[in-house]
């Protein structure tokens, strides 16, 4: 993926399919985008449980985001 992908999912919406912990701790999440669905390592400031949905703050090289919980 080049960088301009990466910054396409900054504002995206996804799903938490692996528990993200909270700070300095990887989870994972499912984000909808090229007309599928792709999963990228999330960090969080706060502990965010599978399941739940989330919005992507930034991204890194790597499939590497950083999100928020997203009430909804």
């Amino acid at each position: 993926m080049d960088s301009d992908s990466y910054d396409r999912v900054v504002g995206a919406l996804g799903h938490v399919t692996l528990r993200i912990p909270g700070p300095g701790r990887p989870g994972e999440v499912l984000l909808s985008m090229r007309g599928g669905s792709e999963s990228f390592i999330a960090y969080s400031e706060e502990a965010i449980p599978a399941g739940s949905q989330v919005l992507v703050l930034n991204s890194r090289p790597g499939r590497v985001v950083e999100v928020t919980a997203f009430p909804g």
